[in-house]
């Protein structure tokens, strides 16, 4: 496939040349997708990522010498501001996704289980939003909204209406999925995503999961999912 100046550039880093043999096949039958590069390891990611000027940075989680987590702390700290890391790991520890959300990556994936969703969220990545799969991202809400929550924001929550009030607080409450939450709603898919969107903006928010943190902080966490249902 020909390669464009307007391709999304990712560097694949895994220390298994053959897990980065398998992405790099898939990668390069993709259209929009150029492969910048590889690297078996944190310091070799951060090298290539900006000499290679890439957008998106592929990386396993556990590598010797510098974790993923560690190289995406320098690569998105760096300040270029065009690149962002998307993990991709077996690991399913919620203290580990905290903890690369904290680093600044745009993606948590899961080897096997999310396949089918490398490319969709490397091309979000590289628009600006954030993904975690669906296998971690419930559990991780959950976490976060039994924890100690911080103070409400009354005045940003006046902003939303009461159809936004309820998308959010299913995405709190751990339904992550758009057609997932117009069946609880009994609404349609468009409307949820007009809703999600105008959500987003009043609140100046980036993204899903930012969003659904925010609903779990300010009260729209509801422990059945069942009391959204339009009445």
């Amino acid at each position: 496939m020909t390669a464009t100046t307007d391709d999304i550039r990712v560097l694949i880093v895994d220390d298994n040349r053959t897990v980065r043999r398998g992405i790099r096949i898939r990668l390069e039958h993709a259209p929009g997708i150029r492969v910048a590069g590889e690297a078996s390891n944190g310091p070799d990611a951060i090298v290539r990522a900006r000499a290679e000027k890439a957008d998106v940075v592929l990386m396993d989680l556990h590598m010797p010498g510098m974790s993923g987590i560690e190289a995406a702390r320098v690569i998105t700290q760096e300040g270029r501001g065009g690149c962002h890391v998307i993990l991709l790991t077996s690991e399913v520890s919620d203290a580990f996704v905290v903890e690369a959300l904290e680093a600044g990556v745009s993606g948590y994936l899961l080897k096997g289980h999310d396949s089918d969703q490398l490319l969709p969220v490397i091309r979000g990545a590289a628009a600006g939003t954030s993904t975690i799969s669906p296998l971690v991202a419930p559990r991780l809400i959950r976490e976060l909204r039994d924890a100690r929550p911080e103070p409400s924001e009354p005045a940003r929550l006046a902003l939303l209406t009461a159809a936004e009030q309820r998308v959010v607080g299913l995405l709190s409450s751990g339904v992550t999925a758009t057609e997932d939450i117009a069946r609880h709603l009994s609404v349609s898919i468009n409307t949820v995503r007009s809703q999600t969107a105008s959500a987003l903006r009043k609140l100046e928010l980036a993204d899903r999961t930012q969003l659904a943190l925010w609903g779990s902080r300010n009260g729209l966490t509801r422990r059945d999912p069942s009391s959204f249902r339009m009445k």
